[in-house]
């Protein structure tokens, strides 16, 4: 039987497809309470277009009502530091840094920081100071992208 959050994936993702937004994920937490549904597009998404969206996916959810009682639905883009979760999440952030904690020791460590190399559909692979770790999504309890600030030269002086 599909979880709550697998049957609104299969009712929101054609809507949102239809918007020219591609769905990335889609969460219910608290019980019921929280819908978190996280859209990207390869253009940045403003705020209107997140506004749009809410309310097409607040109508989805009202007409099939697959939560009982009442809920917060929380859309927005995946931010500067997303989330991997899925295994195309990986794919999407080959050659950006990562950090990912797994459930147990893994090649002498439980977090990991490098530049993601390969993902496949089974596990990422991270480049950790030259030497490539694979990691079976099984094993990895989370995962991030990180944001690196790159420090600029200051308007007005001169090198």
């Amino acid at each position: 039987m599909a979880s709550v959050a697998e049957k609104l994936w299969d009712r929101i993702d054609p809507y949102v497809a239809a918007e020219g937004v591609e769905l990335d994920d889609v969460e219910v937490l608290g019980g019921g309470q929280i819908v978190r549904v996280v859209v990207d597009a390869s253009d940045p998404i403003g705020v209107d277009i997140i506004a749009d969206l809410s309310r097409g996916i607040s109508r989805l959810i009202d007409e099939d009502d697959p939560i009982e009682g009442s809920y917060t639905l929380e859309v927005s883009s995946p931010g500067l530091e997303r989330k991997l979760t899925r295994p195309r999440h990986y794919e999407k952030s080959i050659g950006r840094e990562v950090m990912v904690k797994t459930h147990a020791d893994f090649g002498g460590a439980k977090a990991h920081r490098g530049v993601l190399v390969a993902a496949t559909d089974s596990a990422a692979t991270i480049d950790i100071e030259g030497t490539n770790r694979t990691i079976p999504y099984a094993a990895i309890a989370s995962a991030r992208t990180v944001f690196v600030w790159e420090k600029s030269e200051r308007p007005g002086k001169s090198s």
